[in-house]
């Protein structure tokens, strides 16, 4: 069952009018939220990047965030998987004409569902992923996490087509992200991270692999990362909420390091299952 503009309903029968602003223009925005034996993760920082990138779009929220929770917990509640992803979307709502001027009048379009959130195959924690790298040639408002990923899109299209998992994008010498991650890099036991900026989205699991690596001692800065930097690394990692974190033990066809996991990775990995068994699993 999914949820959309105040019912819930099976998916085959959910339909948007064509003249819908998110079909015609991307004009919305969305989240991903993950669950872990029916718990939303860090709902309240979900729901708060959803109300930013709103309110980045100028689309005033639908709900307040009482109403969002409720609603999740529903859809949560409806889904035959402990372990979910839960994916909402708000767009500008039906116009009578295609216009790119706003609409005088809004009603935003609701849309949410629930899919299984099956973790990284076991294969790709001991052996890593694989990247390619380039220019990144998106908008600049890329904390706005908007539906419009075109450009997201050609990108992972290029890595798949390579036979890798994932493009780490470049702006002007500097790291931004991954098409659908975080990248960190580990130079000398020191743990990099790009600052949040309009040029990558704040990620949820970057905040909290931060956390991990302060609460555990490891050496960790966050400043603008060069990609010189990222290119001789020890270690590079990607973060996302759906993948949690994986190690990139290849870019651009070099090995990363060693060409395999390295001890950091495992360190980190360790410590985010734990988390998630005492925070998410209540174990």
């Amino acid at each position: 069952m999914i949820y959309l503009n105040g019912e819930f309903m099976p998916l085959a029968e959910a339909m948007v009018p064509v003249m819908d602003r998110g079909f015609l223009f991307g004009d919305g925005v969305y989240e991903v939220i993950p669950v872990y034996s029916r718990r939303p993760f860090r709902l309240a920082e979900h729901l708060r990047r959803l109300e930013n990138s709103l309110a980045g779009i100028r689309l005033a929220n639908p709900l307040s965030a009482a109403a969002w929770a409720e609603l999740i917990g529903r859809i949560i509640d409806l889904a035959a998987d402990d372990d979910q992803q839960v994916y909402l979307q708000v767009t500008r709502g039906a116009d009578a004409k295609r216009n790119h001027a706003f609409p005088q009048s809004v009603v935003p379009t609701v849309f949410v569902m629930s899919e299984p959130l099956l973790p990284p195959p076991a294969e790709l924690r001991r052996q890593g992923v694989r990247a390619i790298s380039a220019p990144d040639n998106r908008w600049l408002r890329c904390d706005i996490k908007s539906i419009s990923l075109l450009a997201n899109c050609l990108l992972r299209q290029t890595a798949v087509e390579a036979g890798c998992d994932e493009t780490i994008m470049f702006r002007d010498g500097f790291l931004s992200e991954g098409t659908a991650s975080n990248i960190f890099a580990v130079h000398d036991g020191v743990l990099l991270a790009p600052q949040k900026n309009h040029l990558m989205l704040p990620g949820i699991t970057y905040d909290v692999v931060l956390e991990l690596a302060a609460a555990h001692g490891l050496q960790h800065t966050v400043r603008d990362v060069l990609e010189e930097e990222v290119r001789q690394a020890d270690e590079l990692w990607m973060t996302s909420s759906t993948k949690e974190v994986l190690a990139i033990v290849s870019l651009d066809g070099s090995p990363v390091g060693s060409g395999k996991p390295g001890p950091l990775f495992a360190d980190m990995y360790a410590w985010y299952q734990e988390f998630k068994r005492a925070i998410m699993r209540g174990k």
